[in-house]
């Protein structure tokens, strides 16, 4: 465990409500993601996955318990902090990657930049390496539907890590592009983790993305049922 993790996530319920009754979403998660750490949430659909990520994230918040994120206690947070807190501190990859249209790849990758009051000049010496390291600088100019599926993923997480994140969380990397891709953008994340030292959090259940992990953390029925490191990294799918 990290003695000074980027992220610190303790004790974590959270319910919703379902007709009469209520859905226990989260039933006291706790858990820990070191800096340049790749940390995966495995379990099958229903386990809490995405609520935790959504919680990490402040999109939504727990009933009772704490996250922190890079010193910052999301769980407190409200209004314009918030929304700062959501701007610079995380960065996130959804899993249908949510580009916006009519906009260009650089403009996509911009965005985050320009409502964070970054100067023209800077957002563009920005957008140019972000696009140059995940590759798809060649891109710039179109539009998200002429891309592939593969492509909107970089394109995803260049636009992430623009404002220098504490942390990127990704929902199901591998759930809409093929093997091939899935392999290439673990490599990346690998490589982002190594050289920038970029923290992530990942939700899936593909072996190809759990393998490339450096921690992972088994889920199932809102709980967190193991903790597995090194070799033993991809058992949390057995």
């Amino acid at each position: 465990m990290s003695s000074n993790p980027i992220v610190l996530v303790k004790d974590v319920y959270k319910s919703y409500r379902y007709g009469r009754g209520y859905v226990r979403a989260l039933r006291g998660v706790s858990l820990e993601v070191g800096r340049g750490e790749i940390a995966c949430l495995v379990g099958p659909s229903g386990s809490g996955k995405t609520t935790l990520l959504n919680i990490v994230a402040g999109i939504d918040f727990p009933d009772s318990g704490e996250v922190v994120v890079d010193g910052v206690n999301v769980s407190k947070l409200r209004g314009r902090e918030l929304a700062q807190y959501r701007l610079r501190k995380v960065g996130y990859v959804f899993q249908f990657f949510n580009l916006i249209p009519a906009l260009t790849v650089w403009e996509n990758v911009e965005l985050p930049l320009a409502l964070a009051g970054v100067g023209k000049e800077e957002r563009a010496r920005t957008v140019e390496y972000l696009l140059e390291v995940v590759g798809v600088r060649h891109l710039a100019s179109r539009t998200p539907d002429s891309l592939s599926g593969g492509e909107q993923q970089r394109v995803a997480i260049a636009r992430a890590l623009a404002n220098k994140p504490a942390v990127v969380l990704m929902d199901e990397p591998s759930a809409n592009i093929d093997v091939e891709n899935t392999v290439k953008i673990m490599e990346l994340v690998a490589r982002l983790s190594k050289e920038l030292g970029q923290s992530f959090i990942i939700a899936t259940h593909d072996y190809i993305v759990a393998r490339s992990c450096t921690v992972s953390y088994k889920m199932r029925d809102g709980v967190v049922i193991a903790r597995f490191t090194g070799p033993d990294v991809s058992k949390a799918l057995l």
